[in-house]
C-alpha cells in the first residue's frame, strides 16, 4: 500500500520571542523577553487583568515550550514546568532587522541578503522626493505626520485635521516601513490601497520593506482602525520554502498575513480574517480539510499588534492562554504523519522600554514526532525541516532538524 503523504502545518505565533538573541545588544534590545518575561510579571500578579495567577499554557508547554525559552535565554518559566513530549528547541536569526519580513522569510529558508532601510527619528522624518511622490499619487498638497509614531496616538492627533484637508496621516517606526493612516470613507478605502500600491515600488527600490495601508473610520475621540489593513511588502529575493513546495505540485495555504509579507508569491490559497480568532477557525478547517502533502502557513498577529506594541503585559498574557487553550480543536483535526510546528518571528516585550519589537531567539517546538530535543538551531533551519518532512528539496542553507 502507497505510504499517505503526511501534511506541514507551520504557525507563527507573531512576535513570541524567547530572549537570549546574542546580538540584542546591538539593536538596543538585551534583557529583552517576551515569554520570559510574561511569565515572570503573572506569576508575580502583575498581570491580573482578565486573568490571575501563573501562565497557563498546557498545551504549548507539554510540547516543550518552557522548555525552549530556558535554553535560548536561561531564564525562569514559572508556570511552564512539564516535561517536553514533542518537539522542542530555539532559533537564532541572522538577518539584520527585527521585523515581519526579515523573520518570516527567515522562517522559510531565505535570510535577508541585504540592509534596511530605516528613516530618521527626526521631525521630518521622510525625504522631500518621497513626500512629494506621495502627495502626486494622492492629490493632496501635503501630507501629516511625517513622523516616528504609534498608529492610534498619531491617527488620535491629525484624525481632526485628517478629515479637514484630506491629506494623509504619513509615519514610520524602527522597522523599515512606510505607513499611510486614512479614514475608509472620507479619504476612501480603494483610494488609499491603490496609494499604497502605486507608492511601493519606489520604496521597495530603496530597501525599505513595507508600505503599509491603515484605514480607519469614526471621528476625533471615537475612531477605530479596521481590519482592512493591508501590507505592500518588498518580494523575497529568492525563492522561499512556498515556492519549494508549490514548485514540487503540491498545495499551499497562506493563513493570516503571509499573503503580504510573501508578495502571494508560491501561495495557492489565502485565508484571511478579521481577528486571530477568524484565523484560528482557518486552521482548524485545514487541519480537517488540507490536502495530502500540504503546507499550511499561518500568521497570527494579535500578540504583536494589539499587545506587543501597546506594552500590554496582561493582554499579551490573555492573547497566549486563548490560543493554548484553543489548540486542541486544532490538535483533534491532525493525522498521523502530519507536523505542525509553533515559532515565531521576533520578539516584541511588553514590559520592555518603547513600543518598538525586540531582538530575541525564537521558540520552536512541533507536535506530530515524538519527544526530542533539538538545540539551539538557524531560522532557516525550519524551513529546511518543513521541506524534509514534505519530501520537497530545500534550496537554502537551512539543515533539518528531523
Amino acid at each position: 500500500m502507497a505510504r499517505v503523504q503526511g501534511r506541514a502545518f507551520l504557525i507563527v505565533m507573531d512576535s513570541v520571542g524567547c530572549g537570549g538573541a546574542p546580538d540584542a545588544e546591538a539593536f538596543g534590545d538585551a534583557g529583552s523577553n517576551t515569554l520570559g518575561h510574561v511569565a515572570a510579571a503573572c506569576a508575580d500578579g502583575r498581570a491580573d487583568v482578565g486573568r490571575t495567577g501563573p501562565l497557563k499554557l498546557p498545551n504549548l508547554d507539554q510540547l516543550g515550550l518552557g522548555a525552549a525559552i530556558r535554553l535560548a535565554s536561561g531564564f525562569a518559566t514559572p508556570g511552564l514546568a512539564a516535561t517536553p513530549k514533542g518537539l522542542w528547541g530555539a532559533a537564532t536569526e541572522v538577518s539584520r532587522g527585527k521585523d515581519t519580513p526579515s523573520g518570516h522569510w527567515e522562517l522559510a529558508g531565505v535570510p535577508v541578503p541585504w540592509d534596511w532601510t530605516y528613516f530618521p527619528d527626526t521631525i521630518p522624518a521622510f525625504p522631500d522626493d518621497i513626500v512629494a511622490e506621495v502627495c502626486r499619487l494622492a492629490g493632496t498638497a501635503g501630507i501629516l505626520g511625517n513622523c516616528h509614531a504609534s498608529g492610534v496616538p498619531i491617527i488620535a492627533e491629525h484624525c481632526e485635521e485628517h478629515l479637514r484637508t484630506g491629506w494623509p496621516i504619513c509615519y514610520t517606526s524602527a522597522d523599515s516601513v512606510f505607513q499611510i493612516a486614512a479614514h475608509e470613507e472620507a479619504f476612501g478605502l480603494d483610494r488609499l490601497l491603490q496609494l499604497c500600491k502605486d507608492l511601493a515600488p519606489m520604496l521597495h527600490a530603496r530597501k525599505v520593506g513595507r508600505v503599509i495601508a491603515r484605514p480607519f473610520t469614526g471621528g476625533p475621540g471615537n475612531f477605530k482602525r479596521t481590519s482592512n489593513r493591508k501590507d505592500f511588502a518588498i518580494a523575497p529575493p529568492s525563492p522561499t520554502l512556498l515556492d519549494w513546495v508549490s514548485d514540487a505540485g503540491r498545495e499551499t495555504h497562506g493563513v493570516g498575513k503571509i499573503g503580504d509579507i510573501f508578495s502571494m508569491r508560491g501561495i495557492g490559497h489565502l485565508h484571511k480574517g478579521k481577528s486571530d480568532s477568524d484565523l484560528f477557525e482557518h486552521l482548524v478547517r485545514l487541519g480537517a480539510d488540507a490536502e495530502a502533502g500540504s503546507l499550511t502557513f499561518a500568521n497570527f498577529v494579535e500578540f504583536d499588534t494589539l499587545y506587543g506594541h501597546p506594552r500590554d503585559v496582561a493582554g499579551y498574557a490573555r492573547a497566549l492562554e486563548w490560543f493554548d487553550a484553543a489548540l486542541p480543536r486544532f490538535f483533534a483535526q491532525l493525522r498521523p504523519g502530519d507536523l505542525a510546528i509553533f515559532t515565531a518571528d521576533h520578539g516584541n516585550d511588553p514590559t520592555f522600554r518603547g513600543t518598538e519589537h525586540t531582538r530575541e531567539r525564537v521558540p520552536v517546538v512541533a507536535w506530530g514526532v515524538g519527544a526530542r530535543e533539538v538545540g539551539l538551531r538557524g531560522f532557516v533551519d525550519v524551513g529546511a525541516s518543513v521541506a524534509a518532512h514534505l519530501g520537497v528539496a530545500a534550496q537554502g542553507p537551512g539543515r533539518s532538524f528531523l
